[in-house]
C-alpha cells in the first residue's frame, strides 16, 4: 500500500471515528432532555433521519403560503444567494483591480473600506427595506453587502503583488486595457480572486438564512423560523443539517475551480 493510500485510509477512519462520536453525543444529549418530539428536549439522530426521510420523499410540493416542500424553499434561498453574489462578485473584481492597480487609490480608499467592512450586512436590512419597499429585494442586497468585501479584498492584493516583468511586456506588446485586463491581469490574480469567491460565498450563505427569517415568505431561513413556531424541531434539525451541506458542496464547487487555476512560478 502506497503511503498516499494509507493517508487516505487514515483520514476516512479518523472521519467515522469522529462522526461516531458526534452521533452518540448526540443521542446522549437527545435521551437526556427526553425522548425527540414537540417540546421533549432536541430530536435524537433517528428522529431527524425519519423527518428528513419524509422531507425528501416529496421535496417540491406547495400546499399553500406557509407549506410549501424543503427543496421550494432551497430554491427560493439560492435563486436569491447566487443573485446577489453573482453581483457582488462583479463589482468587486472591477473595482479590487482598479485599487491594486492603484497603490494611491488603495490609500484613498482604505479608510472608508475599514468603517464599511465590520458591519454586519443585516444592519443594512432596515435601510434596504425602507428604500425598495420589497423585502426579496432587499435580501439580495443583504447578500450583495456580505459578498462584496472578500473578494474586493482579495482581488486587489492578487493585483498588486502581480510581477511587475508582466506587465511592462503587456505595455511592450501594445495591448489595450480590455486586452490586458483579460490576458494578464485576471490570470495572474486568479488564485487570490478565487480565494475571496470561496469565502464570499460561505459569507452569502450564512447571511441569506439570517435575511430570511426576517423578511419571511419563502426561502430556508423562513422554512427554520416557521418550524420552529410550530414547535417542529424535527424539522428545524433536518434544515440545520442541509444547510451545512449546501454550504459543503458551494465551497467545494468553488475549490475544485481554485485548483484548475492555481499555478507555481
Amino acid at each position: 500500500m502506497t503511503a498516499a493510500r494509507r493517508e487516505r485510509l487514515r483520514t476516512t477512519v479518523y472521519s467515522l471515528v469522529l462522526l461516531a462520536l458526534f452521533l452518540g453525543l448526540w443521542q446522549t444529549l437527545a435521551g437526556a432532555g427526553g425522548k425527540g418530539g414537540k417540546g421533549a428536549g432536541i430530536p435524537g439522530p433517528v428522529a431527524v433521519a425519519e423527518t428528513a426521510w419524509h422531507m425528501l420523499a416529496d421535496p417540491f410540493y406547495d400546499r399553500g403560503p406557509n407549506d410549501k416542500g424543503f427543496g421550494i424553499q432551497l430554491g427560493y434561498s439560492l435563486m436569491r444567494m447566487m443573485g446577489g453574489y453573482l453581483a457582488a462578485s462583479v463589482v468587486a473584481i472591477m473595482v479590487g483591480v482598479a485599487l491594486g492597480s492603484s497603490p494611491a487609490l488603495l490609500k484613498a480608499a482604505n479608510p472608508f473600506i475599514q468603517i464599511l467592512k465590520p458591519v454586519s450586512p443585516l444592519a443594512w436590512m432596515p435601510l434596504f427595506l425602507y428604500t425598495l419597499k420589497n423585502a426579496g429585494q432587499a435580501a439580495v442586497l443583504v447578500i450583495f453587502v456580505s459578498s462584496l468585501w472578500p473578494t474586493m479584498a482579495n482581488t486587489a492584493f492578487g493585483v498588486a503583488t502581480i510581477k511587475k516583468d508582466y506587465l511592462n511586456v503587456s505595455r511592450l506588446l501594445q495591448l489595450s486595457w480590455p486586452r490586458r485586463f483579460f490576458l494578464v491581469i485576471i490570470p495572474a490574480a486568479a488564485p487570490a480572486i478565487l480565494a475571496g469567491l470561496r469565502i464570499s460565498i460561505g459569507s452569502a450563505w450564512v447571511a441569506i438564512v439570517a435575511a430570511e427569517m426576517l423578511i419571511g415568505g419563502t426561502g430556508v431561513g423562513y422554512f427554520v423560523w416557521n418550524e420552529w413556531n410550530n414547535l417542529a424541531l424535527n424539522s428545524v434539525m433536518f434544515a440545520i443539517l442541509a444547510i451545512g451541506v449546501v454550504g459543503v458542496v458551494l465551497d467545494f464547487g468553488l475549490g475544485r475551480v481554485a485548483k484548475l487555476v492555481a499555478y507555481t512560478e
